[in-house]
């Protein structure tokens, strides 16, 4: 049988105090008919981040000559697993605040046809740290998607996702200050299925965020109408399902 080949990449801009430490949660091992590979989208980083990621085990860093934002680093992170053959994309900010140990959890619903799209969802899940207004801001930015998407969901902001192959091929970021929102309508909006999986979260201590409220909302917000006004095209999974190898994958 042949192995399917899941691409994990972390979107980094000043996060050498914690990029090492997320790189060695990530589970390399553990299914006989899976291989990882482990990539970070470097966005100028002005530290030692990808000093830390080659030290860590990485096996590959794409570095920006300069900062671009975090939707252009996620944009080159999807173009990157795809381009390397992966049949699944992982996503999975290098803060340290999401956990990578629970990937194979993430990716189970891909692997066994239940999702195309996976996120990781915090409010389903256990949240450490999360002040006040970060939580109301992600309430709200959530179901503006819920309204737009007519469909529920918990954790529209997640930094943790999942992708099949086929959803990396079409999944589309159309500017590159941020991507959480835009990227969920553009994937649902084509049809692909979405499903959210719960996680333990907790609040970053170290590094340099790529986000800031005024400049969050000035730009997220423009982003999510343009989104919406943009004609998409429905995509067909059944050449998907044809050329699915999944393999049957259940949790220990």
């Amino acid at each position: 049988m042949k192995k399917q080949k899941i691409t994990v990449f972390l979107p980094a801009y000043n996060e050498e105090d914690s990029v090492g430490q997320v790189i060695k949660d990530i589970p390399r091992c553990f299914h006989k008919s899976i291989e990882v590979e482990v990539i970070v989208i470097d966005d100028g980083s002005t530290d030692s981040t990808v000093k830390e990621a080659w030290k860590a085990g990485a096996d590959d860093v794409v570095s920006f000559p300069s900062n671009r934002g975090l939707g252009a680093a996620v944009r080159q992170g999807l173009e990157e697993c795809f381009r390397r053959g992966a049949d699944i994309g992982v996503m999975i900010d290098a803060d340290g605040e999401y956990p990578a140990e629970q990937i194979p959890e993430l990716i189970t619903p891909i692997l066994n046809g239940m999702s195309d799209y996976t996120m990781g969802s915090r409010f389903m899940g256990t949240i450490k740290g999360m002040k006040f207004h970060r939580r109301m801001g992600n309430y709200v930015f959530t179901f503006l998607q819920m309204i737009l998407l007519r469909k529920w969901l918990y954790d529209g902001q997640s930094g943790m996702r999942a992708f099949s192959r086929n959803a990396l091929k079409h999944a589309e970021i159309i500017h590159d200050y941020n991507y959480a929102q835009v990227l969920t309508l553009n994937l649902v909006r084509k049809g692909f299925r979405v499903l959210e999986v719960p996680i333990r979260y907790r609040v970053r201590c170290t590094g340099t965020s790529f986000i800031t409220f005024r400049k969050y909302m000035s730009n997220v917000l423009p982003a999510v109408i343009k989104e919406m006004k943009r004609p998409v095209e429905k995509v067909s999974m059944l050449e998907e399902k044809e050329k699915s190898k999944d393999i049957s994958y259940k949790q220990a």
